[in-house]
């Protein structure tokens, strides 16, 4: 795994990504080249913006790729899906294209520069995907794992591990913790505690994940250091969970991870960076959007009875009490603190698109501005839900550690929640979000945001 912005990425997926920019970007030089030939290529490049003009293009290409969940590990499993969204991506590529040299005419390529371009990487691409497709599932280039222990997170593990090859993991053994320890089994070969190294060396083993319940007095540690010194990775469970996830594993989440592990601490030089960038981009964004929101609040007037502005209770950091403001999509009188539903009939007529849409969430900047929030963080809810999620989700108050945002870590990668164990898993991604505070994890939070409001999803 990489990290990147304090959050972490397959290491084949980001090879993935840059094998593709190098490959989109082959393919229009040689197009330039047939196109031009040698020595106009030359120059193209080298005196007339041809390097600037192909970045352009690849960097398009790339986010619209990504844009189109095409470095996504459940898209990936699909070679048709796949090619579906290969050609998305192309008629997405050219119209994005069209505006840009609409508004910036010496950015633009050649016409027939472009499309022979554009020809040789889809095809060059398609071709990568199949191969790479192939590569990523062959045994001979994962890494042999050995799963120590069972229960929750064992399970959790190994489910992530079978559903996502682009990790470039194969798990050889699953050894059970409730054994005996003087005569535990791998599959097909029994073996005890001290003999570990030679079944490790059978199996070709290159790291060991340890997930076990219970460690005190049943962890094999002589055994596990004797195979650390030969080179054999060692791995705590949490800790992968995490990197692989990018959540905390509620079920074997312990007070001692939160007193000893790193993170779960925030400096003051942070907090003051928070504040700041919160209060600068909410003053520039009411001030550039004022004329819209006004707008809006008289759309809204029109359309159904009541304010134009819905104000609602919300906990904030330490579990403080804070009024939230959004436009109302509602009718006047109904009851607005009942999670939302999709098409729900409370909503208005204008409440639907309102919601559809996020602009509903605008009035947030208000919000924003004061300090009751921050753009990132744990999304607040309303008193009660809170106090019934507290009581019934361990260490679910941690969330009130840090102001809440606008945005945040769950939001781009949970979605709308509304069952308890929805808020759970919910939970687990505030967690890590809180463990990982940094500047890059918001910056990437709000990367994420972008792409979800662009494409609608997990409006209710």
């Amino acid at each position: 795994m990489i990290r990147f912005l304090n959050a972490y990425f397959p290491a084949r997926t980001v090879l993935l990504g840059a094998s593709e920019a190098a490959l989109t970007t082959a393919a229009f030089v040689i197009a330039i080249i047939a196109t031009m030939g040698t020595f106009d290529a030359q120059m193209f490049l080298g005196y007339e913006q041809g390097g600037d003009k192909i970045a352009l293009v690849v960097c398009v290409f790339i986010l619209c790729m990504y844009y189109f969940d095409l470095y996504d590990s459940t898209v990936l499993r699909s070679q048709r899906e796949v090619f579906t969204r290969l050609i998305q991506v192309f008629g997405a590529v050219c119209i994005i294209l069209a505006f840009v040299y609409a508004l910036f005419p010496a950015m633009r390529l050649q016409q027939n520069v472009f499309a022979g371009g554009a020809f040789a990487a889809a095809s060059l691409t398609v071709l990568w995907r199949r191969l790479f497709s192939l590569v990523n599932t062959w045994p001979a280039f994962m890494e042999r794992v050995l799963v120590l222990g069972d229960g929750v997170l064992a399970q959790d593990l190994l489910k992530e591990i079978h559903d996502r090859p682009e990790l470039g993991i194969r798990v050889v053994a699953h050894i059970s913790e409730d054994q005996d320890w003087n005569s535990w089994q791998t599959p097909g070969m029994p073996a005890c505690a001290a003999e570990i190294d030679r079944v490790t060396r059978v199996l070709r083993v290159r790291r060991i994940i340890v997930s076990m319940k219970e460690r005190r007095g049943r962890m094999p540690v002589e055994a596990l250091l004797e195979m650390k010194k030969r080179g054999v990775i060692v791995q705590d469970g949490n800790e992968l969970y995490q990197v692989i996830t990018g959540k905390i594993s509620l079920d074997s989440l312990r007070p001692s991870m939160l007193l000893f592990s790193p993170g779960f601490d925030v400096s003051r030089p942070f907090l003051l960076y928070k504040r700041i960038f919160s209060f600068v981009f909410s003053a520039i964004a009411l001030l550039l959007a004022f004329p819209f929101l006004l707008l809006i609040a008289l759309a809204i007037r029109f359309d159904s009875k009541g304010p134009a502005i819905f104000r609602q209770q919300r906990i904030g950091k330490d579990g403080k009490i804070f009024t939230l403001f959004k436009f109302r999509s509602m009718y006047e009188g109904v009851d607005g603190d009942r999670p939302a539903a999709k098409d729900d009939e409370r909503c208005t007529r204008l409440g639907h698109w309102l919601r559809a849409t996020r602009i509903d969430e605008l009035p947030q900047l208000w919000n924003i501005f004061r300090g009751d929030m921050h753009l990132v963080g744990p999304r607040p809810f309303v008193p009660e839900q809170e106090k019934k999620l507290a009581a019934a989700i361990p260490f679910y108050d941690l969330r009130w550690s840090v102001k809440p945002g606008a945005t945040g870590w769950a939001q781009v990668n949970r979605g709308y929640c509304s069952t308890i164990a929805e808020n759970a898993e919910k939970l687990s991604y505030d967690l890590f979000y809180i463990k990982n505070l940094s500047v890059g994890l918001d910056l990437l939070v709000i990367f994420k945001t972008f792409k979800i409001l662009l494409l609608g999803r997990g409006a209710q």
